[in-house]
């Protein structure tokens, strides 16, 4: 199985951050298909975040994720996408802090729309967001 994961700007600003979220990567066992960095523009933010257009957090979110370079990345293992959203933990940091304290979230999120990582929440999911990305170059 496959999934999408993204690191987000701020993470890869940080290079503690950064190398321990690729540690903690190697060490789950998922394996990394592909990857690349990206710097999203805001027309691709918002239409990669569609979803949350009309939600409160949707300009801080798109303001993030065209604030520098995010890396995208394709993992591969047995449940993909549900060992990576462990990983990641909780979307709210602070409910993150205290029930998954050594989550990805809980390590380098620092706030709910800054939380560090993206992850895909179903193989349909997957499969719009890989194609978003990768295009057809990882099929």
């Amino acid at each position: 199985m496959i999934t999408l994961a993204i690191v987000k700007p701020h993470c890869l600003k940080n290079p503690i951050a950064y190398q321990t979220i690729q540690q903690m990567l190697i060490e789950s066992g998922l394996k990394v298909v592909a990857r690349k960095r990206i710097n999203l523009s805001r027309d691709e933010a918002e239409k990669f975040y569609a979803e949350h257009r009309n939600k409160f957090f949707f300009r801080r979110l798109v303001s993030l994720m065209t604030s520098g370079p995010s890396e995208v990345v394709l993992l591969s293992g047995n449940d993909a996408i549900q060992q990576w959203r462990n990983l990641m933990g909780p979307t709210k940091v602070l409910k993150s802090v205290y029930s998954h304290p050594a989550c990805i979230r809980s390590c380098f999120g620092l706030t709910d729309t800054r939380n560090a990582t993206h992850g895909s929440d179903s193989e349909q999911s997957v499969m719009i967001e890989r194609q978003f990305f990768f295009g057809d170059a990882t099929q």
